[in-house]
């Protein structure tokens, strides 16, 4: 994320003015963080309201798949038929590797185990835009990307928002905290840390090859997401199981399509579009506008029941992303 610099105003003034040109010369003056066009800003809002509803198109596509046939099936749903007829990108095959692997099986993979094993659609929606610090922390050790200070005061706000989630295992509500496991909210944050990952890589890439073809990028990475994926439900699923995709009624078949398409195609493709032209830093704040769309949706569709510690913390987390999203234009217009 590009810092504010300072600059001093230039004294290239005609002799009358010499007393201001003395006065302003000293002056340093913050150079503006680049900010997002209004059709970006439209991008980055689609993004957040297809992965918000995800998390419960997961939970049903759950209900006829084990996690790696349904991470296997997004994932070839990503890539065909668009892989027929869209050439490989113009870049290091390594990038397209690491993404697939930290993007595709790190960040999905965990995420649909954690979802099978005692973690809610709304809590995990929470969860994953943790990656947040993550990635600041990523891209401060590898990329050498120092946050500004509206992220920074996002970052706090946001981790008393996640702590307010995690009052649910100090002091459960009962019937509440009993839906979602320790195990759970280990591997859904282990997930959140791929996707950060995988944030980092983007950027690695762009700085590599800066015109390398985005939408190419994540069709060739979702190959190879498919295949650890296909190893681990052979090796891993019970036999009973490993098979039963086949007899799934077709409305089974809509939630791998969604997450395959939309999500990943459509989401995906948007996202590392926009960290290429942005940064991580700056893109990755907006994921916490996710929790908000992925409570609602498991609401409405899975009657899960929110606490009063959970709306604390989603007030939080909305206060977060309005500090990060508007704090550097709010700042910019303070006069000087």
């Amino acid at each position: 994320m590009p810092q504010l610099q300072a600059w001093s105003l230039p004294c290239r003034y005609t002799d009358c003015n010499f007393h201001r040109r003395r006065h302003f010369a000293h002056i340093q003056f913050p150079m503006q963080e680049k900010s997002l066009s209004g059709r970006d800003l439209i991008a980055a809002a689609t993004i957040v309201l297809i992965w918000g509803s995800n998390f419960v198109v997961t939970k049903f596509g759950l209900l006829s798949f084990t996690p790696m046939q349904l991470g296997a099936w997004r994932f070839l749903f990503a890539m065909f038929p668009l892989i027929l007829i869209v050439r490989p990108p113009k870049l290091h095959w390594k990038w397209v590797v690491l993404y697939g692997l930290f993007q595709g099986f790190g960040q999905f993979g965990l995420l649909f185990v954690s979802l099978k094993v005692g973690m809610t659609a709304a809590l995990a929606s929470v969860l994953m835009p943790t990656q947040m610090f993550f990635t600041a922390l990523f891209s401060y050790l590898i990329l050498a990307e120092k946050p500004g200070r509206p992220l920074i005061i996002g970052m706090v706000l946001a981790a008393l928002g996640l702590t307010c989630f995690g009052m649910n295992y100090i002091m459960p509500v009962a019937g509440v905290a009993g839906a979602s496991t320790a195990i759970g909210l280990a591997l859904c944050l282990t997930g959140a840390s791929m996707w950060a990952a995988s944030n980092v890589v983007v950027r690695l890439a762009q700085r590599s090859a800066p015109k390398y073809n985005t939408f190419a990028f994540l069709i060739w990475s979702s190959a190879v997401s498919v295949l650890p994926f296909v190893a681990l439900s052979l090796l891993l699923d019970p036999p009973a199981t490993r098979w039963t995709w086949i007899a799934a009624p077709w409305q089974a078949w809509l939630a791998p399509a969604y997450l395959g398409w939309a999500a990943n195609i459509v989401g995906y493709g948007m996202w590392t579009s926009l960290i290429k032209r942005y940064g991580t830093n700056r893109i990755a704040p907006f994921s916490l506008g996710v929790p908000v769309v992925g409570l609602t949706c498991g609401i409405l569709f899975l009657d899960e029941v929110v606490t009063p510690w959970q709306w604390g913390g989603v007030m939080l987390t909305v206060l977060a992303l309005a500090c990060v999203v508007l704090g550097g234009r709010i700042r910019g217009m303070r006069p000087v």
